[in-house]
């Protein structure tokens, strides 16, 4: 059971969860969602610590965070010097984690912080989770009409090369156990995509995924997200990370695909030419035959690396 705040300092105790917050620009809102999550916490019986990252501001974020610390003496801030991006801040954030359970989320006042306990609960409950994630049932973020139907056809092909349903593929609210996470934390890109990935190296790896539906309100503060890069950052890194766990997933459907023409066009050839096999028809083949090697020979790595 996790240590109550009763049974010893919240200071002092090595806390049973780690809240890492990404906070950059948001000084209109940054305190209210501290508020918000400390208030919850305090509340639910579980001893934590709240890692609030400035990750390079150009406002009075880190100022009002400075100025606020001494309120909530669970919180800690810390300050980059440089602007990482959110996904480097959730990576140092997680290996610096005293906590045994992981929460990420937003300070952008678009996540529910308040049912962050229900996240804990669920992975202190049941030991086969490793993670929990708030599945959004609403998109109310920036460009909506291209997000929406961009975002279905990553998580779509996410899906497929996963091999399992996905209801909400980069949600930014998730916990998870840091003992499993810690292997892949290395893998963790600087952008958004980080969630795509903590939640597909889970995925690839057998790790179960419990998907708790959340209401997603409408973002405080400008939008940091870029629609054409972010959206070709994402898909990028869904290939990317089953190619790193799977690569069979990806490589070998074109290569049969390939070889299957191949052998159609040639019988094909045989017949029109009389035993003569055109050039195209040779590409064909061996292409497919070479691509089909790459992915045995990159399976073959996959599975004699070490992790």
């Amino acid at each position: 059971m996790p240590e109550t705040p009763e049974s010893g300092s919240a200071v002092d105790a090595t806390p049973y969860v780690t809240i890492v917050l990404p906070c950059y620009n948001e000084q209109d809102h940054v305190i209210a969602e501290v508020e918000r999550i400390c208030e919850a916490m305090d509340h639910s019986g579980y001893t934590y610590e709240l890692v609030a990252v400035d990750d390079f501001s150009t406002d009075q974020t880190l100022a009002k965070l400075q100025e606020a610390e001494p309120r909530f003496p669970n919180m800690r801030v810390r300050a980059f010097h440089r602007n990482g991006g959110s996904g480097t801040v959730r990576r140092i954030g997680t290996q610096e984690a005293r906590g045994e359970i992981v929460v990420w989320t937003d300070a952008d006042m678009t996540y529910p912080n308040e049912r962050i306990p229900e996240l804990i609960q669920i992975l202190e409950k049941d030991q086969t989770v490793d993670q929990v994630v708030g599945a959004r049932t609403s998109e109310e973020g920036s460009h909506k009409f291209l997000r929406v139907p961009a975002k279905w056809f990553i998580r779509k092909v996410a899906e497929r090369l996963a091999g399992q349903k996905i209801p909400d593929l980069n949600s930014g609210l998730r916990a998870f156990r840091k003992s499993v996470a810690k292997p892949y934390l290395r893998l963790l890109p600087p952008g958004f995509s980080c969630v795509t990935t903590i939640t597909l190296s889970f995925l690839s790896n057998q790790h179960d995924v419990y998907y708790l539906p959340i209401g997603y309100s409408k973002r405080a503060g400008t939008s940091k997200f870029s629609f054409i890069s972010d959206a070709y950052r994402y898909i990028l890194q869904v290939l990317r990370m089953v190619m790193y766990f799977n690569p069979l997933k990806v490589l070998m459907p074109p290569a049969l695909w390939l070889v299957g023409i191949g052998l159609v066009k040639g019988v094909v050839d045989i017949f029109r030419y009389g035993f003569y096999l055109t050039s195209n028809t040779i590409v064909i083949f061996l292409s497919g035959l070479l691509i089909g090697s790459l992915a045995l020979l990159a399976d073959l790595i996959v599975r004699s690396r070490s992790e």
